[in-house]
């Protein structure tokens, strides 16, 4: 069975609605293991066939600790060449987090990346939440077309 992650850190609890709607979207399409979580191993990245990130933007940057486990995946030598990535989040006045996480999916660990990232001012409201779970169910359907 293919299996999605869903990983997000929200200070304020917008991104972590948008994760839970990706999340849903996910799982509504069938035959698919997702994992909704803040916070995994880096070893762990390697084992799912979709990383789906979502980050908030604090000063024009992304959290830390995602900073942090793209270092250690780099360094460990973890693979993501060809896994399905996507990034969304919040952002009060900037919103770089979720490009910068595309980017490095893309660029540096070459993952196969839904672009433009999915981005939501302040709180999500029920249309970004919608385009959330289409976001889910869009990966969620690829995974199952590549078996």
């Amino acid at each position: 069975m293919k299996k999605v992650l869903v990983l997000y850190y929200s200070r304020t609890g917008n991104t972590e609605k948008m994760a839970n709607a990706v999340a849903e979207g996910a799982k509504s399409s069938g035959n698919v293991e997702v994992e909704l979580n803040f916070h995994v191993n880096a070893e762990t990245l390697g084992t799912f066939d979709a990383i789906l990130i979502g980050s908030p933007t604090y000063l024009h940057s992304m959290p830390v600790d995602f900073e942090h486990l793209f270092e250690e995946v780099a360094v460990k030598g973890i693979s993501l060449r060809g896994k399905i990535g996507a990034a969304f989040g919040s952002y009060g006045w900037s919103g770089e987090a979720p490009k910068f996480i595309l980017e490095i999916m893309k660029n540096k660990f070459e993952m196969q990346v839904v672009e433009p990232p999915l981005l939501a001012r302040y709180l999500p409201d029920q249309t970004v939440l919608n385009a959330c779970r289409d976001l889910g169910k869009k990966v969620s359907e690829s995974l199952m077309n590549q078996a």
